[in-house]
């Protein structure tokens, strides 16, 4: 005999069923959407500093951190009182590039990104040294994860 799950009768009433599978949609498309950014600023990079696509990576870039972890949490992300000087220089290297000044825009982009992962690269660095499968590379990059100020 076959019988229907409750998700199966949800879906078939017009319900929407699980409600973490639209939030597992929204991470994945905040993810690609991250990972085009990148590739579209790495691409304008490869090309002189291409102000348009450097213009659309960071629109891509931008709008995938907000399918990640959702709008409120990335203006509380910004905005916090520590990291107004990061998110100043960042989102002003965003407009200057939108303002088809790339080199300087990606100058400024770089150091606000710096200053707003700061607390982040020490964390990244330790699980990549916790990999161990190269013991050259896992030996520095423990070296880079501890010498980081807790500033």
């Amino acid at each position: 005999m076959v019988t229907l799950s409750d998700f199966q009768r949800k879906r078939a009433a017009g319900g929407r069923g699980d409600a973490r599978q639209g939030v597992g949609c929204a991470v994945g498309i905040g993810l690609g959407l991250v990972g085009f950014g990148v590739f579209f600023i790495l691409f304008g990079m490869l090309l002189y500093f291409d102000s348009v696509l450097l213009a659309f990576g960071n629109i891509l870039f931008l709008s995938g951190l907000v399918f990640i972890i959702g709008f409120r949490r990335t203006l509380t992300f910004f905005f916090q009182r520590q990291k107004l000087k990061g998110t100043s220089f960042f989102l002003g290297g965003v407009l200057i590039v939108l303002m088809r000044w790339p080199l300087l825009g990606m100058l400024l982009e770089v150091y606000g990104f710096v200053s707003l992962f700061r607390s982040f690269f020490p964390v990244a660095f330790g699980f990549l040294g916790s990999l161990g499968n190269i013991p050259v590379l896992s030996k520095l990059l423990q070296k880079l994860g501890e010498s980081s100020s807790m500033v």
